[in-house]
């Protein structure tokens, strides 16, 4: 892959989680692959979501490429922390790093990330 792909890859995979820590879901929805979008409406996609938990991205990072299913992996760095706290141990705790490895096509000429059907 070259390093103008991997650039673009790695902006949208990280654009689509500012939107997530916004809880913009609308937005990270229009990251999904065109496929995923004809199934899956927006307010289908919202429901998948919680809103007890938050999120504060990290960092992203480039993972693996196959060229000939133009599919690459992206992990993305994530701290997540309960909304409300249900107990003084999840309070103690805080926040857990967490890392998500997600799948992302290309697509016409786009990165899409390739959300589970």
């Amino acid at each position: 892959m070259n390093d103008e792909l991997r650039t673009r890859l790695l902006s949208r995979a990280e654009a689509r989680w500012h939107a997530l820590e916004q809880r913009d879901f609308d937005t990270a929805w229009t990251f999904t692959s065109p496929a995923y979008r004809e199934v899956f409406p927006k307010p289908l996609y919202r429901q998948k979501f919680s809103y007890m938990v938050e999120w504060q991205l990290t960092g992203v990072e480039f993972v693996t490429y196959d060229a000939g299913a133009a599919v690459a992996s992206v992990a993305a760095r994530v701290m997540s922390e309960p909304v409300k706290h249900t107990s003084a141990a999840s309070a103690a705790i805080g926040a857990v790093p967490t890392r998500f490895v997600e799948q992302w096509v290309y697509v016409d000429g786009e990165w899409w990330f390739s959300a589970t059907l």
